[in-house]
């Protein structure tokens, strides 16, 4: 009969730990990259635009642009779903790695004050003014943007520029940003 293995608990424990704090560095990481991209992708496509010469009564231009801003609408809500369960997932390798301290703490009650962060104290996931939230807002803002935008040019591909395209259209900003930021924050909510 084989012996088996002797395992040592610290080194699992601090392999777990090390693991953990690798997926809360990667969730920071990610929301940087993805915010990014977004912003150089809708940066670049608003250069373009700038670059054309438009004129109110080239319809097909109207269409192609309501398109364009349709897409880059769609794109800012899934950067914003991509935001929320980043932060979700920070959240839960926090929780994670507080749940390794408290079994430290358990068993060896004088390092307890050694650390700042426990489970009643990390900070919640929809924090205001936290940096993931003010990305989220960017993100929000800027996606209804490309959503007002596109109403616009749908607008005026039917009745031209006029002050109920302009009003619709900043409707369009308002619905959408209330939209997007209620739905950042409904994935925000752990589904444990």
């Amino acid at each position: 009969m084989a012996a088996k293995p002797k395992l040592d608990k610290d080194e699992i424990l601090q392999a777990e730990y090390k693991y953990i704090a690798e997926t809360v560095f990667q969730a920071n990481e990610d929301r940087s990259r993805f915010t990014s991209f977004y912003f150089v992708t809708v940066g670049s496509f608003a250069a373009a635009i700038v670059g054309t010469r438009f004129e109110p009564q080239q319809q097909i231009l109207s269409i192609a642009f309501f398109i364009l801003f349709t897409v880059l609408t769609v794109m800012g809500a899934l950067t914003i779903s991509q935001l929320a369960r980043l932060r979700a997932a920070w959240h839960e390798s926090v929780e994670a790695m507080n749940h390794i301290k408290d079994y430290y703490i358990k068993h060896n009650p004088e390092i307890e004050p050694a650390f700042k962060w426990r489970r009643h104290t990390i900070p919640p996931t929809d924090k205001p003014r936290s940096i993931a939230n003010l990305i989220a807002i960017e993100v929000a803002m800027l996606s209804s943007l490309t959503a007002a935008t596109a109403v616009y040019f749908l607008l005026t591909f039917f009745n031209g520029a006029s002050l109920p395209t302009w009003i619709l259209s900043g409707a369009g900003f308002i619905i959408s940003f209330a939209a997007q930021w209620k739905w950042y924050k409904r994935l925000l909510v752990d589904d444990r």
